[in-house]
């Protein structure tokens, strides 16, 4: 797994770039490499494993640099996994100039994860897609199977609003208007 992480790239993806592309193609293109993975991956050490139209696989293999002050793997880990793995297969199902966001998420752990148990992966699936709202479950598991950690998520699903390098007025009113939309309704 260390090489395969090593010859990543990591970075963005400009929004211009991403409008072209449905969300299976942007998340595919994380898996096979033709596009950067986010530079949190390169942090914690994950990678993006499998992509298909929603489901997901993140893999990563705990090391001493993930834990805790108790001495286990931080939760962290863990979550940034799941968050990844739930939402990125809610992405896999949007078609192109569609986005997502993680409204909330929750996790619960089944047992401790440690340097000593080796590459874990988080699977996500989704379990509803609706126009605004989809819902998705992972699991971290070991390499025996063994389930360390599951969650759910839930994502707000939105059009995305890319404007040109000089927006005319109605198009940043627009956009203006539609971004503080979105917000009140998250937050009802």
């Amino acid at each position: 797994m260390p090489s395969r992480i090593a010859s990543r790239t990591y970075g963005s993806v400009s929004p211009d770039k991403q409008s072209e592309m449905t969300g299976l193609e942007f998340v595919q293109g994380l898996a096979d490499r033709t596009l950067p993975l986010n530079t949190m991956a390169r942090t914690l050490g994950y990678d993006i494993t499998e992509a298909e139209n929603g489901r997901v696989v993140v893999t990563a293999e705990p090391k001493d640099i993930h834990l805790n002050p108790a001495g286990t793997v931080h939760g962290g880990l863990a979550a940034t996994m799941l968050d990844s793995c739930m939402g990125l297969a809610i992405h896999s199902t949007l078609e192109r100039g569609v986005g997502s966001t993680t409204l909330e998420f929750k996790m619960s752990f089944v047992r401790p994860i440690t340097p000593e148990t080796g590459p874990i992966e988080a699977e996500g699936t989704v379990i509803s897609r609706g126009r605004r709202v989809g819902t998705a479950e992972g699991r971290v598991t070991d390499s025996k199977g063994r389930l360390l950690v599951h969650g759910t998520t839930t994502c707000l699903i939105f059009e995305k609003l890319i404007l040109a390098q000089s927006p005319t007025t109605s198009e940043y009113v627009r956009g203006v208007l539609y971004g503080l939309a979105v917000s009140i309704w998250a937050l009802t």
